[in-house]
């Protein structure tokens, strides 16, 4: 009884806040108003998915509206990775050819429509009895498996393409983006691993085992649902979506390598380094924390294509850690600057072009092997 307590406690709480950040989503002035609203729809999935608890608690028999609620999971997922798309790209808009991601959710209502949704009280309760050998019920079971599966990997393939996209023409906040949607990504496919494992324990004879999980995954929701909290108040311009025009840099080769001599490749490539270089090094331009691909194309006046090419093929470096190393070296200069030691390293950091401590610090020591700190210890 007191184990109820606490999850009924734990499930009210889950819920209102999710219900509290969609509804800031939905209504904060922003310029990623799509992506914001299909977040704010997964948390509604999620606290309705969480309701069922209450909603069993009190009811105790499966309605259609129980079982409608109990199906809402399919459209989870999907919602999910429209967000990911939307918060990845700029101008990224839904389309019809986006209605096949509610398919599914409409085709497991379907099936439990003539023995379900159609059935009489006395049906329904003979029909849930026996749930464990019921088709329909195996059918949803297997389904919902092989749905995670899918979403999980397309999910996880869409931010490895933005992440590549990101690391070939942007620097400074707009990684962070990146990094929140991995970690997003990262946090539900836990949940959902140990979901399924509970649903898996559910239709064997540890099915006791499977209500101990169901409990934990009550907590682990609250945990992730006040960690989205957290960010959505801590980082209320996180994104930075990269251009959809785009393309990566091994399309861009792989086009160019049907045209155009190695001469001319050759030659094109020495003047364009030595006016990117000329460039970087007299107008300090990594300076700017915000710096993109598309900034230096317009100052030098190489298309972004051409210069893509040059920095992440010719010269091997992605345009992020092609700007870092000029970051790098004009914060070396400062650290060991023996006129101006009480400068400290968070103010350099600054100076340099980075805007937080771990990213100057991971780049640092990714450049010259030391920390910045170790550093100016050993170099002064």
């Amino acid at each position: 009884m007191q184990d109820f307590n606490y999850l009924f406690i734990i499930v009210v709480i889950s819920i209102f806040i999710s219900l509290f950040l969609a509804v800031f989503l939905v209504t904060a002035s922003s310029t990623n108003k799509l992506s914001n609203r299909l977040f704010a729809l997964f948390l509604i999935y999620t606290s309705i998915d969480v309701s069922g608890f209450l909603y069993e608690s009190n009811a105790g028999e499966m309605s259609n509206l129980a079982m409608f609620r109990n199906l809402v999971i399919f459209l989870q997922l999907p919602t999910l990775y429209l967000y990911v798309l939307a918060a990845s790209y700029k101008n990224f808009s839904l389309k019809w050819k986006h209605i096949i991601h509610i398919l599914p959710f409409v085709l497991v209502n379907l099936v439990f429509v003539p023995r379900f949704y159609l059935a009489n009280t006395a049906e329904k309760i003979v029909f849930l009895q026996g749930f464990k050998n019921v088709p329909e019920v195996q059918f949803n079971h297997i389904f919902l498996h092989l749905q995670v599966l899918v979403y999980i990997v397309l999910i996880f393939l869409a931010l490895r393409k933005a992440k590549k996209l990101y690391l070939e023409n942007y620097t400074g906040n707009s990684l962070l983006s990146h990094q929140w949607l991995f970690q997003l990504s990262v946090a539900i496919t836990i949940f959902y691993v140990i979901a399924l494992l509970k649903n898996i324990l559910k239709f064997s004879t540890y099915d006791h085992i499977s209500d101990q999980i169901t409990i934990g995954l009550y907590v682990f929701n609250l945990i992730i649902i006040c960690w989205y909290l957290l960010k959505a108040l801590n980082n209320p311009t996180l994104f930075r979506s990269v251009d959809p025009n785009l393309t990566l840099v091994e399309t861009i080769v792989s086009e160019k390598k049907k045209n155009s001599s190695q001469a001319v490749n050759d030659i094109n490539f020495d003047v364009e380094l030595q006016k990117l270089q000329a460039y970087m090094q007299d107008e300090q331009a990594f300076l700017n924390a915000s710096l993109t691909i598309q900034d230096v194309s317009d100052a030098i006046h190489i298309p972004v294509r051409e210069l893509s090419v040059l920095i992440n093929h010719r010269l091997g470096q992605h345009f992020f850690d092609f700007v870092n190393s000029y970051r790098i070296k004009k914060a070396q200069g400062l650290l060991t600057d023996t006129t101006d030691k009480k400068r400290t390293v968070l103010e350099i950091l600054y100076e340099v072009g980075f805007n937080s401590k771990s990213s100057f610090n991971t780049a640092f020591k990714k450049h010259t092997g030391y920390t910045p700190t170790a550093y100016r210890k050993n170099h002064s």
